[in-house]
């Protein structure tokens, strides 16, 4: 006899990325973390911590991030929540737009938390193809009869970036909540951050992990219209964002110079990292993210090349999944990690190449 809810006692939870041991040496290329340190104002602000602050509950709705949200983007602070990372923000978005039986849709493949959400809420999945190249059928998905449509932009694991204007199109079209997940978007050349409040079913989430390079804090926000947010605030846990977490989190988003630095860094390294592979025999889904999806050569399966390259201290990400199969997900690391991959997979074509 299970006590668990039945959703949740027959699903499989969600599989983060792997984690190497504390201490053990790896290029670990698999989670898309930011190869490089963020801001020394976060680390100055750690430093000067008042250590008292940690007997005493937070600001409950981290207003000091809030106010500079709503500064870079020209909005107000009710346009603006913070949460625990981009997948709280997730789940209170299920928590506050999609019921039990409810509909939620979203392009597929895509990020895998998103099934998992939906199952945990009881709701149906509506699962919309990609296109053969992975590019996002927007008519399709316009049409999907659902309470939210969920819409990682650029999308997780391909990198392919849906344009703002087929994105509007597509809310204007969408009888229900748009979420666009851009946990990925500082490494684009376009954003949806104007849909935010424009549309009035538009939300936009963003998190510090990626092009900040603070995926072991764990901050995010939402930006969009007042009432959509509200319902966010209404189901988010009463002080959600912890007292070091806003401060760190304040102290990066005032230092945008460094992460954009940062960021071009690695969107230069995108294209070289592309490039080589190409020349080794892998067909690259061309990518506005911080990794790459590459298809191994001749044909083959992902398998065998995710187990080579972790036998050799490389990590990347694989799927035995449809469509995604003969792939790897690749992170874009510094320049020394790229090519220990690069020299790594020019062995492996001869060892596992059929």
């Amino acid at each position: 006899m299970s006590y668990l809810r039945r959703p949740i006692d027959e699903m499989a939870a969600y599989t983060p990325g792997e984690q190497p041991a504390e201490g053990e040496r790896v290029v670990k290329l698999n989670t898309n973390e930011n190869p490089y340190p963020p801001s020394p104002r976060v680390l100055e602000t750690l430093r000067a911590l008042d250590p008292s602050r940690l007997r005493r509950y937070p600001n409950p709705m981290a207003d000091k991030v809030r106010d500079l949200v709503a500064g870079l983007f020209g909005v107000g602070r009710e346009n603006v929540v913070c949460a625990n990372g981009s997948d709280e923000l997730l789940s209170l978005v299920m928590r506050a737009f999609v019921g039990e039986g409810d509909a939620v849709a979203w392009p597929t493949p895509t990020y895998s938390l998103y099934p998992v959400l939906a199952r945990v809420q009881a709701a149906e999945a509506v699962e919309v193809p990609t296109r053969e190249d992975f590019s996002v059928a927007v008519e399709a998905l316009a049409a999907a009869r659902a309470k939210a449509l969920l819409l990682c932009n650029p999308n997780a694991p391909t990198g392919v970036l849906t344009p703002p204007d087929a994105v509007d199109a597509l809310a204007a079209r969408f009888n229900g909540v748009v979420v666009v997940d851009e946990a990925y978007v500082d490494f684009a050349d376009a954003h949806c951050m104007g849909l935010a409040t424009r549309r009035p079913n538009v939300l936009v989430l963003r998190t510090l992990s990626k092009s900040y390079s603070l995926a072991g804090l764990r901050f995010g926000y939402a930006v969009g219209p007042a009432d959509l947010i509200e319902g966010l605030v209404k189901v988010k846990d009463s002080y959600n964002c912890d007292a070091v977490s806003i401060e760190l989190a304040a102290a990066a988003l005032a230092d945008p110079a460094w992460m954009q630095t940062n960021a071009d860094r690695i969107r230069a390294e995108r294209t070289r990292l592309s490039e080589r592979l190409a020349a080794l025999g892998f067909a690259v889904t061309p990518s506005q993210a911080n990794f790459l999806l590459a298809r191994v050569p001749a044909g083959g399966d992902g398998r065998p090349w995710y187990e080579a390259l972790k036998a050799r201290g490389i990590l990347v990400r694989y799927w035995n999944l449809p469509r995604l199969a003969d792939r790897l997900r690749i992170t874009v690391g510094t320049p020394q990690e790229n090519d220990a991959l690069l020299a790594a997979l020019q062995t492996l074509r001869k060892e596992v190449t059929p």
